[in-house]
């Protein structure tokens, strides 16, 4: 009995000396990465060789969107639309599709149909500590129909700018498009190249929740009509690890934009 009891507490004491906190296979006292993911293969000293998580990643998001007035004839009206938009990430790498499907009532009219869809590549850069640079390109695809030539595709780039300060960053950003529809001379209806950009704060809450606030200026795409101006609050919620939610509210400051405009979308991140 005296033998086996001398056993059970060598045991013991052997299991209480060794301690290995990520479950990587390494005791901690030789550990030298000792917060490796558990998805990780590690060499002997507890340092991660190789990754067993894809580094492919995808995301669905759908959004319901109300705008009032139309940005076309300035005639009061009420619009609603439902997007889709589909993301693919690969490392600092993504790309994007969307489209959207909208309802518009007035006075004088009930139109529907699907907006502009959107095929977009975007790479992501670190120049510096807490400086994140985004670069992107894409092909606007004319699947909206109108009586206004809106027939050909557009092409856009863009960068966008943002630094971290704890909790909070400053971010903006700058787009291009090169707006590739036809003239009517009959109707005077000219087009132009447009610029916009944006910027403005935000802060983590806590840290599933981001606030922001930003003003934003576009050119409209015809000539010789007002600048389009808003400023708008965004708000992201990360539900868990895969379901997310985000909402936008964003208010006219000229009359070619929008009086008022609001959006809740939802996603899943997989």
């Amino acid at each position: 009995m005296t033998k086996i009891l001398l056993v059970l507490l060598a045991i013991s004491i052997s299991l209480i000396a060794y301690s290995d906190y990520d479950m990587d296979g390494v005791d901690d006292k030789t550990d030298k990465c000792p917060n490796t993911p558990f998805s990780d293969l590690v060499n002997t000293s507890g340092c991660t060789v190789k990754s067993l998580e894809s580094p492919h990643h995808f995301d669905i998001i759908f959004g319901i969107n109300y705008s009032q007035t139309s940005y076309e004839t300035l005639e009061n009206s009420d619009t609603i639309s439902q997007s889709l938009q589909i993301d693919y990430y690969y490392k600092n790498f993504s790309l994007q599709a969307s489209t959207s499907y909208y309802n518009s009532q007035s006075a004088t009219y009930n139109n529907s149909g699907t907006n502009d869809s959107f095929l977009g590549a975007y790479y992501k850069l670190n120049p510096a500590d807490n400086l994140t640079l985004r670069l992107g390109a894409g092909a606007i695809i004319p699947t909206y129909k109108s009586d206004l030539n809106n027939n050909n595709t557009d092409l856009t780039a863009s960068a966008s700018l943002s630094y971290m300060m704890k909790n909070a960053n400053i971010f903006g950003g700058y787009s291009y498009t090169v707006v590739n529809d036809d003239d009517i001379v009959a109707e005077n209806v000219a087009y132009q190249n447009t610029s916009s950009y944006n910027f403005g704060l935000g802060f983590y809450p806590t840290s599933k929740i981001y606030i922001s606030g930003a003003y934003n200026s576009s050119d409209s795409i015809y000539k010789n009509v007002e600048t389009i101006n808003t400023v708008s609050i965004n708000a992201f919620y990360n539900i868990d690890a895969h379901w997310f939610t985000t909402l936008n509210y964003a208010y006219g400051l000229s009359d070619t934009a929008s009086d008022n405009y609001a959006s809740l979308r939802v996603g899943y991140y997989f």
